[in-house]
């Protein structure tokens, strides 16, 4: 599913012109307006790095998009029908524009100073994960292209200010884990043969040592204020549902289990461990798992119709395993749908997690909410 590079850059730019100058108006009078976002993940808060590769994993055709209104409809890479989690909080912390995708043409200059995403959709915390996809940007790599970006900071604002631009003024958050089962440990056939010889104990012990090393190259090139989400009930989702041939309030155990097991895991390594290594940086624990739970098992209370069916799915043998495209039916009413397509969570529910992150309490954020992490 190629897309005409002219019918996507156009809306493109667009969104990014417009969407910078109502954010500068908008924020201007905000002295603690978040200066600038730097993502890193996978397809939840991909941007459209994706569109810049050779892969299997891409949202760069219609519908995905459609409610995306800086972009006027068209679809921009990224993996839901509006906004993602990262772009909602950006905007509400004041941020000035979208962080430009790492890979887009226009990612250079002055335009990183609003932020840069690296997220790639079909990354993982592992170099093996996505493999599937052929191409995508694990965080390995992720953090590698933010090295590059460091130094470009230190050439458009001089040492000391990039310094302290990108420590005191600057939001770093990690969105990924989630394909390194799905896409990794979970494959069927693929990872049978792994799953004999490593257990889930190993194995997410070397998504944590690989995590941990990650963020500590970050917090070496200045990074200080991190957010980082842990995995969500990806038992439930209705890739999981359909492949398993479970009814609407079932969920995958095996796969819950694992996102619970990694998620304790990462909470010591946040909370505990780096809290006390790394004794003036910041790092906010997200409670995605419990924040998705509750909006599938309660979603009426939320104003939902179904958190078990897609919005955009593909109807027949394959319902619930292709992700959204052009030959994919569409719901009448995006707002009543908690998923956008069998992987991903539409703006309606995007919106409700960001709120919850942004000011919420400790029940699903902790140890305090974005912003008051923005205003340290």
């Amino acid at each position: 599913m190629t897309m005409n590079k002219a019918n996507f850059f156009v809306p493109f730019f667009v969104f990014l012109f417009i969407g910078s100058i109502f954010s500068r108006v908008a924020s201007a009078g905000d002295q603690n307006a978040l200066a600038a976002s730097f993502v890193f993940g996978d397809s939840l808060v991909d941007a459209g790095n994706n569109n810049y590769l050779q892969t299997l994993s891409r949202a760069n055709s219609p519908p995905n998009g459609i409610d995306f209104k800086p972009s006027r409809g068209n679809p921009t890479g990224r993996f839901t029908n509006g906004r993602t989690i990262a772009d909602i909080v950006g905007e509400k912390l004041g941020q000035p524009s979208y962080a430009v995708p790492y890979l887009a043409p226009n990612a250079s200059g002055e335009a990183l100073l609003n932020g840069v995403n690296y997220a790639s959709g079909g990354g993982g915390i592992l170099n093996a994960t996505g493999s599937v996809f052929v191409n995508r940007l694990g965080m390995d790599i992720q953090v590698d292209y933010f090295t590059i970006t460091r130094k470009q900071f230190d050439k458009l604002l001089g040492k000391d200010k990039a310094r302290d631009y990108i420590r005191k003024r600057s939001l770093f958050s990690i969105v990924i884990g989630s394909n390194d089962f799905l896409n990794n440990y979970l494959v069927p056939f693929v990872a049978a043969q792994a799953r004999l010889t490593q257990t889930p104990e190993i194995f997410v012990d070397d998504m944590i040592s690989h995590l941990r090393n990650q963020l500590k190259r970050l917090y070496e090139l200045d990074a200080r204020k991190f957010v980082v989400g842990n995995v969500a009930p990806i038992g439930c989702i209705p890739y999981q549902k359909s492949i398993n041939q479970l009814n609407d309030k079932q969920c995958v155990d095996l796969a819950n289990k694992l996102a619970l097991q990694y998620n304790a895991r990462l909470k010591d390594l946040l909370m505990v461990e780096l809290k006390d290594s790394l004794k003036d940086a910041h790092f906010v624990y997200a409670n995605v798992y419990d924040l998705f739970m509750d909006l599938i098992v309660n979603f009426k209370d939320y104003g939902f119709r179904t958190a078990s069916e897609a919005c955009c799915e593909t109807r027949g043998r394959l319902a619930g395993i292709l992700p959204c495209g052009p030959t994919s039916s569409l719901c009448t009413d995006r707002s009543k749908h908690v998923f956008w397509d069998a992987y991903h969570p539409s703006e309606a529910a995007n919106l409700l997690i960001a709120d919850k992150l942004l000011y919420g309490d400790s029940k699903f954020v902790t140890p305090f909410n974005l912003l008051h992490l923005r205003d340290l």
